[in-house]
């Protein structure tokens, strides 16, 4: 009789993965990204668990948007107090925050709770073309599309 396969810790193997985000889009490189932290690229995907590999973003001020989002395109945030609300637009988080940007939209498209947080613990942003994650061997993932 054949079981149904469940992933956990033990039997889950972790490859780290390199995607330089130079000229790809915003959000078909977030979409990619957020299913490679999940898993959902490998057979033993387990909804339940975190089967995901961990990812490192190379060039991410090179990344590019569609349309006039570069200008009304806006980030807000907020300190909690009476009139604390920020706002930012993607001309000026891709110039000065291109990592924060990047980990925004890839963390939107994770689960949210104590999964999709371990699930962002893996995703590793940088803005030149180095890292320094070279112990870890990672391989280049090219993406689709």
């Amino acid at each position: 009789m054949r079981t149904t396969f469940m992933a956990n810790e033990s039997n889950i193997e972790r490859k780290w993965l390199v995607v330089d985000a130079e000229g790809q889009r915003l959000g078909r490189l977030s979409s990619e990204v957020a299913a490679i932290l999940r898993g959902k690229h490998k057979p033993t995907y387990t909804p339940h668990a975190d089967t995901g590999d961990n990812v490192i973003i190379i060039n991410a001020e090179k990344i590019e948007l569609t349309g006039n989002k570069i200008n009304d395109k806006m980030y807000y945030r907020h300190s909690n107090h009476p009139g604390g609300l920020k706002e930012r637009n993607a001309d000026e988080m891709r110039t000065k925050y291109p990592e924060q940007m990047l980990e925004l939209a890839i963390k939107g498209m994770l689960p949210k709770g104590p999964l999709g947080r371990k699930m962002a613990k893996k995703l590793h942003v940088f803005k030149g073309a180095e890292h320094n994650h070279q112990a870890q061997k990672p391989e280049v993932y090219e993406l689709r599309g």
